[in-house]
């Protein structure tokens, strides 16, 4: 199955770290960073998982919901929480998801669909595929996905930027330029006639006709 941008994320029920998780339910019409792991007690990982906990509360403050998924068994995700804690400083404070069927890095794509077998005896060699973000909308519909290498940690600072473009261009009529950081200019989206622009953005800037900036909504 290949995932785009605007599908439904797929629905699921699998056992995680806070008992048996049954995704739309638990998402509830909150913004999802969902990311998965290859294995447990890898190093990389190790240090992402840290860096989310560390995070939780700017995530919390952006209504937006943590869900990890690693391949191994939840008593397995348990005993690597606490090296996590013991090399991290923080243990991870969100559910981990225990795909040991692997149905859900099939159902999302990240190991193909034929893969045989559970987890048991697989290695992070041959799981490398499950290193994925996604960020998926209130209206259950995917919104980023991003694959990462075996040997690139993941930038999550990077990924509360991206929610912070993608949510305020959900509530104005707005695009982020590069490298955008809060409280800079916006762009005004092509669907904005410059009348509406006047109106909903007075004292904006146009640069080109295809190019109109204005201040960040609400700053």
């Amino acid at each position: 199955m290949t995932l785009k941008l605007n599908d439904i994320a797929p629905d699921f029920t699998q056992d995680s770290t806070e008992g048996p998780l049954h995704f739309h339910d638990w998402a509830d019409g909150h913004w999802v960073v969902f990311f998965s792991h290859p294995k447990d007690f890898t190093p990389v990982c190790t240090t992402e998982l840290g860096a989310v906990a560390k995070l939780k509360p700017e995530f919390d403050k952006r209504g937006v919901k943590v869900l990890g998924l690693s391949v191994d068994p939840a008593d397995n995700h348990a005993c690597w929480a606490a090296d996590i804690a013991e090399t991290q400083g923080t243990a991870p404070n969100f559910p981990m998801i225990a795909d040991t069927d692997l149905s859900v890095s099939k159902l999302y794509g990240m190991l193909p669909a034929d893969t045989e077998g559970t987890s048991e005896g697989r290695t992070p060699a041959n799981n490398a595929t499950v290193r994925n973000v996604f960020v998926i909308g209130p209206d259950k519909q995917i919104k980023l996905i991003l694959v990462y290498p075996m040997t690139t940690g993941r930038n999550f600072d990077e990924i509360l930027r991206v929610i912070d473009s993608m949510q305020l261009a959900a509530a104005h009529k707005v695009a982020t330029p590069a490298d955008w950081k809060q409280g800079q200019d916006v762009i005004i989206t092509g669907a904005v006639s410059d009348d509406q622009a006047n109106a909903l953005f007075p004292g904006f800037v146009t640069h080109k006709p295809y190019l109109r900036t204005t201040k960040q909504p609400g700053t």
